[in-house]
């Protein structure tokens, strides 16, 4: 078997696989769109769901942690509840962390690992703890791939 074919197989189950977890997410209460990528492992939370929101053609991937309450800032002797927003067409790298009411911007890259601490505007990738902005300008397509970057010519 080619490693074409390989990939054909894995490729069919992985839709099926993603269709279910996005399913899963979206009955529990989390407001993703229906085209997001999820991966295993996820930490998403799961006191206030309706507060995590992820934009279109956005990939998860594994280990991802995203939160949206706050143990620490009690209101009325309850946890805070704030909204969590991922953009649209993101890419958010293995194990990293969102904080509670963070707003991630459309087509950005959060590298792994990294602690996303604040506010994140579009077009750019953030990386480390906490997260800082390392790169500015980028595009992204409806994979979550950057599309201003070629292993050729590097950014353009």
């Amino acid at each position: 078997m080619t490693i074409d074919t390989k990939f054909a197989i894995r490729t069919f189950f992985a839709r099926i696989i993603q269709k279910y977890r996005n399913v899963k997410y979206r009955i529990r209460g989390y407001n993703i769109h229906p085209s997001v990528i999820l991966e295993r492992h996820l930490n998403i939370d799961r006191l206030y769901p309706q507060g995590v929101y992820v934009g279109e053609n956005t990939l998860i991937a594994s280990g991802v942690t995203i939160m949206a309450h706050d143990h620490c800032k009690r209101v009325k002797n309850q946890p805070l509840l704030v909204d969590t927003r991922i953009g649209a067409r993101c890419f958010i790298a293995v194990g990293a962390t969102i904080l509670p009411g963070v707003i991630i911007g459309d087509e950005v890259v959060v590298g792994a690992g990294a602690v996303v601490t604040k506010n994140v505007p579009s077009n750019v990738i953030v990386a480390g703890n906490p997260a800082k902005i390392i790169r500015e300008n980028i595009k992204m397509n409806n994979k979550a791939e950057i599309i201003n970057w070629t292993i050729e010519e590097g950014w353009t």
